[in-house]
């Protein structure tokens, strides 16, 4: 009997029972409404909290995540965006572009996909979100079909973001839907870490009777939220870091970390997410007389790791993967002899100097002042007679019956397109990210959209993006400034010299919109025309503004090979 239930002797009960030690979840137990896997409580808890857009590409043990989700009659009435992405990379611009235009994403990969998904999933706790994200990545321990045991416990460190690690189905449940309002609250992703024990095993599953409402289509209140140009990074990354003790907090109050006190303190254990399941099958008859802290919500409750190193002769810590969170208790013990970045005796951001080190030496705070009045900041600009400047200008102008917020763009000099007297476009975040994030923007219903990405960049990175929107049927125009080099960073070949209609006609760019003009004053016109005829378009469309980059006008190799290709 548990709670007014009658339990049947079967071989599940041990890990049903095992599974309830986790939370105080008892009332949710009365009456069970779905047997799932992790993966699909996991699935179903997405589409419960509101979710817009699903995006992931597959890979054991996370792939039943989309496949749940497609298979469901309420997301399909619910014209949840479903993608099947090229990479993990594109899944994770994809769903960034959704959040840019308000509304929630999931992203669903494997451990190792967050390795291709690590530029955009890094750069997104810096651009903070609008509508909520929840990464979900499943973890292999024992490498049942994957090439390592990475922890991905660390890429979220490493991002300094909240990480989520449920111990059972209804916790991973409940935690979903709990991240998307954590990620609202708190303004950043939410990394959600399950292991192939979690996400292949099945348990009875509670849902919650209200299905919330998706958001409702909205541009950031801060229109440069999502240019990372360095000028607004540094103020976002500042931001981020100051938030960081906000998160602590919030770990601290979290349901989901629970510390449980006993009279034998010559052993104190913390066990984290699925891990504390392991533990406590060894006292489903047992009293257990020792203290225990539950973990399954990061950065780590300080009070309570503080708690249990100081009244513990000895801590174990049980935790499947790499020894996170060991080494960081490690870190806690005799904290207050260790100084660094962590305590501000020298700063949390930016580089060192022999001042700050000089100041640290003799036990004192560095504290930065400001530059002299003196020291003018000049904002960097394009070149004169740059061909993006006559694009940007075009472009301007054909948005104006649509209104500004929905021009995505990349890296390269085409960013500073960004600055006066053009702010002409919304987002930088990684390399390929603008075709992405603009797909993104258009599946949540911000059409049209329109990606600027550089010719060198595109075969960089963007190509994969293009197959992602041309799949989807996505309306989204994406402008490939080719000045034929790697203008930005110092004039090198690009690969895509001579070859960008090729490439985009043979992703599946319908030819008849595959457009060429040259960016200069006097085409301007026949530049706007271009343009508003293929935002009326219902599809992908691709404009080509191509213009010799003038810091390679003497370049007689380059001008020889641009000859030959008959692009002069």
């Amino acid at each position: 009997m548990f709670n007014g239930v009658k339990l049947k002797k079967n071989k599940y009960n041990k890990l049903f029972k095992c599974c309830i030690f986790s939370l105080d979840y008892t009332k949710l137990y009365k009456s069970m409404k779905k047997l799932l896997l992790g993966d699909e409580a996991i699935a179903q808890a997405g589409i419960d909290a509101g979710i817009s857009g699903m995006y992931a590409y597959p890979g054991t043990p996370s792939t039943e995540i989309m496949e749940y989700i497609r298979a469901s009659k309420t997301a399909k009435e619910e014209n949840i965006h479903m993608t099947w992405s090229t990479n993990e990379k594109t899944s994770m611009e994809g769903a960034l572009g959704m959040s840019y235009a308000g509304k929630r994403a999931m992203v669903a990969m494997k451990h190792v996909g967050l390795n291709v998904a690590a530029d955009a999933f890094v750069n997104s706790a810096i651009t903070g979100v609008n509508g909520g994200i929840v990464v979900v990545v499943a973890d292999d321990p024992s490498m049942h079909s994957s090439q390592n045991e990475q922890d991905s416990r660390y890429y979220g460190k490493f991002a300094q973001i909240p990480i989520l690690e449920p111990s059972n189905q209804q916790e991973a449940y409940h935690a979903i839907i709990n991240a998307f309002d954590l990620s609202e609250k708190l303004n950043v992703p939410i990394l959600v870490r399950i292991t192939t024990r979690l996400a292949h095993s099945r348990s009875g599953v509670e849902l919650i009777d209200t299905k919330r409402e998706q958001n409702k289509l909205e541009l950031p209140k801060n229109p440069n939220q999502f240019i990372l140009l360095p000028s607004i990074a540094r103020v976002q990354y500042r931001a981020l870091l100051d938030n960081y003790p906000t998160f602590i907090k919030e770990s601290e109050e979290s349901i989901l970390n629970k510390y449980t006190d006993g009279s034998n303190k010559k052993l104190g254990v913390v066990a984290c997410g699925i891990a504390y399941n392991y533990l406590m099958e060894n006292f489903i008859d047992k009293d257990i007389d020792f203290p225990i802290l539950k973990v399954s919500q990061y950065p780590l409750p300080k009070k309570y790791i503080a708690k249990i190193v100081a009244e513990c002769d000895a801590i174990l810590v049980v935790e499947d993967g790499y020894p996170f969170v060991e080494e960081q208790i490690k870190g806690f013990l005799d904290n207050d002899k260790v100084h660094g970045r962590l305590d501000g005796f020298l700063p949390r951001d930016g580089e060192l100097n022999p001042n700050i080190v000089a100041a640290a030496l003799k036990g004192e705070k560095f504290e930065k002042t400001a530059d002299p009045e003196i020291v003018q900041p000049r904002m960097p600009s394009m070149c004169v007679g740059c061909g993006h400047i006559d694009a940007y200008n075009a472009l301007n102008e054909a948005l104006e019956q649509y209104g500004k917020g929905r021009v995505f763009s990349d890296i390269g000099c085409y960013t500073l397109g960004a600055y006066e007297p053009f702010t002409a476009i919304n987002t930088c975040v990684d390399m390929g990210a603008s075709i992405t994030m603009a797909k993104g923007a258009a599946d949540a219903g911000l059409t049209p959209a329109i990606a600027v990405i550089g010719d060198s960049t595109f075969t960089h990175s963007g190509i994969t993006s293009l197959i992602d929107a041309v799949v989807d049927k996505s309306k989204i125009m994406v402008l490939i400034s080719d000045n034929f080099t790697t203008g930005m960073t110092g004039q090198q070949d690009s690969n895509a010299l001579g070859r960008i209609e090729k490439i985009c006609e043979g992703i599946g760019v319908h030819p008849d919109h595959i457009r060429v003009f040259v960016p200069i004053a006097k085409n301007h016109d026949e530049m706007v025309k271009i343009m508003n005829e293929e935002l009326a378009y219902d599809g992908v469309s691709v404009i080509i503004p191509r213009r010799q980059c003038v810091r390679t006008l003497k370049d007689l190799e380059l001008n020889a090979q641009i000859k030959e290709l008959g692009l002069a």
